[in-house]
C-alpha cells in the first residue's frame, strides 16, 4: 500500500524551474517524503534501478532520453513495470494520447500545472494502484500465466476480466495476441477487431492486425487499418510508407495514394517526405499522382529546380516530350552543371532528329565529366 504523505516520488524534467515548481507544489500539498530528481530519462532510470521509488512524473520533452522512451523502458521490465506513471506534457496533441494508452500509463497532466490538478491525478493514481478493480487483479494474474507458459489459464483470467470490462480495449486485445501464440488466428482477429471498435484511438491493436493481415497477405484489410493509425499517430509513417508502396505494386494504386497523402500530410518535414514519395512512384511507372504532388511542391517554391527536374521525367514518362523539353532547359538554365538535365536535353534532341543540338549538350557533359557512360553510349548511337 501506497501512503501518500509518506510515498517517495521521482520527479523527471529538464527544466529546472519545473523540477522546482512541483517540489513546491508537493511540499504544498503535503504529498511525498522522499523526493527524487532527474534532467533527463536516463538520469531518471538510474535512480529508478538503484533507489525504491513509489511514484515516477515524467516530462514528455526531453533530451537524451525522453518521457516516452523512458516509460517503454519501465513497462518492459518485470521489477520496473509496476510503478505507477504520470506523464507531464504541454502538447495536448493525439499522438500524445494515444501513446500514452499503448504503453500502460496510469494518468497525464497537461502544463501548466495546477495544484488541484496535480493533487487530484496523484491521489486517483494512488487509490487505483491500492485498491485495484477486478478487471485489473484478473488482468495482472493472466500475465502472471502467460509468463509462465500457461496460455489457457491466462485466456481463462482475461476472459474472467471481460465480464467486469467488456468493452475494455486492453483486455481484448490481450486476449487476441494469446489466440495468436496458441495458433488460433481466427479467435485472434475476431478478439482485435473488437478491441478496434470499442475503442477508436486504440492505435496499438490496429497496428497488430495490419501486421496480421500483412502477414497473410491481406494487403487491402492491412492499408485501411494503416489510414486508421495515419490518423492517430506518427509514430508508424516508416511502416506505413513501406506498405504504401507494396500496395501500389499489387495493383491498390487508390489505397496506396490515400495512404501517402495522410502521411505527408501528418508529417513535420512534408516537403522531405513529398519527394521520397515521388520517388516511389516514378520508381513504380506511377504517373498521374507524383504529377499532383510536384504541381503542388512547385507552387509553394518555384526555386525547387529538383522537382522541376522529375516533373520533366514525368512528361517524358506520359510521352509529353515538349513540356518535358521546356522542364530539362530551365533546370539547366538555373541549376550549373546539372548533369542529368543536360542528358535528358540531348536524348530528347537525338529523338526529334537535331543531332548538332544533340551533341553540343552531350559535349557539355563530357567537359564536365569526360567518362560519363551514359553520354558516351548516346553518342555512339549518332
Amino acid at each position: 500500500m501506497i501512503d501518500i504523505e509518506t510515498m517517495s516520488i521521482l520527479v523527471v524534467d529538464d527544466m529546472k524551474s519545473m523540477r522546482l515548481t512541483i517540489r513546491k507544489m508537493l511540499q504544498n500539498l503535503a504529498i511525498g517524503k522522499n523526493l527524487r530528481f532527474a534532467e533527463n530519462g536516463r538520469q531518471g532510470l538510474e535512480i529508478l534501478n538503484t533507489e525504491r521509488c513509489d511514484l515516477a512524473i515524467l516530462d514528455w520533452s526531453m533530451p537524451i532520453m525522453n518521457g516516452f522512451e523512458l516509460l517503454e523502458t519501465i513497462r518492459k521490465d518485470k521489477v520496473l513495470r509496476d510503478l505507477p506513471v504520470i506523464m507531464v506534457t504541454a502538447e495536448a496533441e493525439r499522438d500524445i494520447v494515444s501513446q500514452v494508452a499503448e504503453t500502460e500509463i496510469d494518468g497525464y497532466l497537461l502544463k501548466p500545472l495546477t495544484l488541484a490538478s496535480l493533487d487530484g491525478k496523484i491521489k486517483a493514481v494512488v487509490e487505483k494502484v491500492n485498491h485495484p478493480d477486478l478487471a485489473t487483479q484478473h488482468r495482472l494474474k493472466a500475465r502472471d500465466l502467460e509468463e509462465e507458459g500457461d496460455y489457457e489459464s491466462a485466456i481463462e483470467q482475461l476472459r474472467i476480466a471481460l465480464t467486469h470490462k467488456p468493452s475494455a480495449s486492453r483486455l481484448l486485445r490481450q486476449l487476441g495476441l494469446l489466440h495468436f501464440k496458441i495458433q488460433k488466428p481466427a479467435i485472434a482477429e475476431k478478439c482485435l477487431v473488437k478491441a478496434a471498435l470499442v475503442n477508436k484511438q486504440d492505435t496499438i491493436t490496429r497496428v497488430h492486425l495490419a501486421d496480421y493481415y500483412m502477414d497473410t497477405n491481406d494487403l487491402e484489410k492491412a492499408g485501411k487499418y494503416y489510414l486508421e493509425i495515419l490518423s492517430l499517430s506518427t509514430q508508424y509513417h516508416e511502416s506505413a510508407m513501406d506498405l504504401a508502396e507494396r500496395l501500389m505494386i499489387s495493383g491498390f494504386r487508390q489505397l496506396s495514394q490515400e495512404m501517402f497523402s495522410k502521411i505527408i500530410s501528418r508529417s513535420s518535414k512534408q516537403n522531405t517526405v513529398r519527394e521520397r514519395v515521388i520517388d516511389i512512384c516514378l520508381a513504380h511507372n506511377e504517373i498521374e499522382y507524383p504529377r499532383e504532388l510536384l504541381e503542388q511542391a512547385i507552387r509553394e517554391n518555384p526555386s525547387n529546380y529538383e522537382m522541376i527536374y522529375k516533373t520533366g521525367l514525368i512528361r517524358q514518362k506520359a510521352g509529353d516530350w515538349d513540356k518535358a523539353l521546356m522542364c530539362f532547359m530551365r533546370v539547366d538554365r538555373q541549376v550549373r552543371g546539372h548533369i542529368e538535365a543536360k542528358f535528358q536535353i540531348a536524348k530528347i534532341y537525338y529523338r526529334n532528329q537535331q543531332i548538332l543540338e544533340a551533341d553540343d549538350y552531350l559535349n557539355q557533359i563530357l567537359r564536365i565529366d569526360p567518362k560519363n557512360e551514359a553520354a558516351l553510349a548516346l553518342r555512339r548511337q549518332f
